[in-house]
């Protein structure tokens, strides 16, 4: 058994496919209809067969609280591995991005946290 597509809640499925494209440079894999909105997925551009992120509508009422109370808590909804995460809070930075923790050593690993625009908190690691 492996993992092959995980999700995130998103405010707006344009606005968050525009963020996850041009801003983190994930590759859009999917994007078909499904009822009212879309089934979206992106992939890693290093590793476009490997697991999908779905980019899943929070029309739900629960899904709605799930955002805003791990918001509230500064708690990220994922996390995405970096190779050099000076290089990338640097990068993501000079592209707008808002940062609620700037690149934090953390025994063996150096972590910061983003504004997604589209409702949650994302981690970025490098181990």
């Amino acid at each position: 058994m492996k993992i092959i597509v995980t999700s995130i809640f998103v405010q707006d499925q344009d606005k968050a496919l525009a963020f996850y494209t041009n801003t983190l440079g994930f590759v859009k894999k999917q994007d078909v209809p499904a009822g009212e909105f879309r089934w979206i997925t992106l992939v890693s551009p290093d590793d476009q067969d490997g697991t999908e992120l779905l980019l899943e509508p929070n029309d739900h009422p629960a899904a709605k609280e799930y955002q805003t109370k791990l918001v509230a808590d500064g708690i990220p909804v994922t996390m995405f591995g970096v190779d050099d995460i000076h290089n990338e809070y640097k990068r993501l930075l000079d592209n707008g991005v808002k940062f609620t923790m700037e690149p934090t050593k953390m025994g063996d690993v150096t972590i910061a946290i983003f504004d997604d625009t589209c409702g949650n908190l994302i981690q970025i690691i490098q181990k």
